[in-house]
């Protein structure tokens, strides 16, 4: 196995990073096909591929994959969002199957939309499944249509969501028969079971960067998923996220998020873009030890390819060439 990774165990409670140690992961491909980040060549890609890119996560180190969720995109967002976007407890079942290690992010889930018991039953299930590989990433949403479809209340999605976070902590917790009382939802006497093979639960990390999210990550999160943030904003806000942890008074470790910009290993000898860091592995990894420097615990990294082959090839090189360099 590739070198760059501690990723194993548990220390006083909830699944967590060594402390003190960079690690990385990867949002899937295939799986969301949005303009944004999408290559030219998942449009024709399917399971095989999303098969490949998680076993090659599996073999060189990867601390996780992750797939992110939409339920349905408005026809107003189709062409820059496109359709594409799998489900993420189907697609992270399919590959806990074919893979061993690495661990199973939802990068997010919109848990607001559903009932908490329906998202416990769904993600205990995926746990127990893997072996306890499941991080239960969640966000608000941005979709109006996603919540008026269902019925539910977009304005107040924030609201929902810090007590849909509050229920799941319970509802995934060690009972059989948990207990909760909240404003929208209550539940108790009703079991279930397969429990998560985590304990005390698997991990929850909260997505997003505005204030809300940042706040709801401090106060709720075991961990912080930014989105968007640019290198030079991030220790900015990691400071504000762990002064709203301490002011509220949570003293657990909180495990903190970074999404890198995207990478290629080595000379790509084809156009990647000006933002892509590119070159010799010691390179890659001298810009990437800076966001250890600023507290972060995990990068999700991205690498541009022009097909699966050359995906898993780039993170072939990663784990081998890069990742042993990124604690030095």
């Amino acid at each position: 196995m590739a070198g760059g990774h501690a990723v194993d165990g548990v220390r006083g409670g909830v699944w967590r990073p060594e402390e003190g140690r960079l690690v990385y992961g990867m949002q899937l491909p295939v799986q969301s096909q949005s303009t944004l980040f999408a290559e030219s060549w998942e449009a024709a890609a399917g399971p095989a591929e999303l098969v490949a890119i998680a076993r090659a996560a599996d073999r060189y180190g990867f601390a996780y994959i992750a797939c992110c969720e939409h339920l349905a995109i408005p026809r107003r967002l189709a062409e820059a969002m496109s359709t594409v976007w799998y489900d993420p407890v189907a697609t992270l079942s399919h590959l806990a199957a074919v893979t061993e290690r690495v661990r199973l992010l939802s990068h997010v889930a919109v848990v607001g939309l559903k009932h908490p018991l329906v998202t416990a039953k769904q993600y205990a299930t995926l746990d127990r499944l893997s072996g306890g590989r499941l991080i239960l990433g969640v966000g608000a949403g941005h979709v109006t249509e996603e919540f008026e479809v269902l019925g539910g209340d977009f304005e107040r999605r924030g609201a929902v969501l810090d007590e849909t976070i509050d229920a799941l902590k319970v509802a995934l917790g060690p009972e059989e028969f948990p207990k909760f009382a909240g404003e929208r939802f209550a539940f108790e006497g009703l079991g279930q079971a397969p429990r998560p093979v985590q304990t005390p639960r698997p991990p929850l990390w909260v997505g997003g960067s505005s204030p809300a999210a940042v706040r709801r990550a401090a106060v709720r999160g075991d961990g912080w998923l930014p989105q968007g943030d640019r290198r030079a904003e991030l220790p900015a806000q990691i400071g504000k996220l762990r002064r709203l942890r301490k002011a509220a008074g949570v003293d657990t470790p909180v495990v903190i998020g970074a999404i890198a910009e995207p990478l290629y290993v080595g000379e790509p000898g084809w156009e990647v873009g000006r933002r892509v860091l590119s070159g010799a592995p010691e390179r890659i990894a001298e810009s990437l030890r800076e966001y250890r420097a600023m507290g972060v615990d995990q990068i999700q990294v991205r690498f541009r390819s022009r097909s699966g082959d050359e995906l898993v090839e780039q993170m072939a090189a990663f784990g081998t060439d890069v990742a042993p360099l990124l604690n030095d």
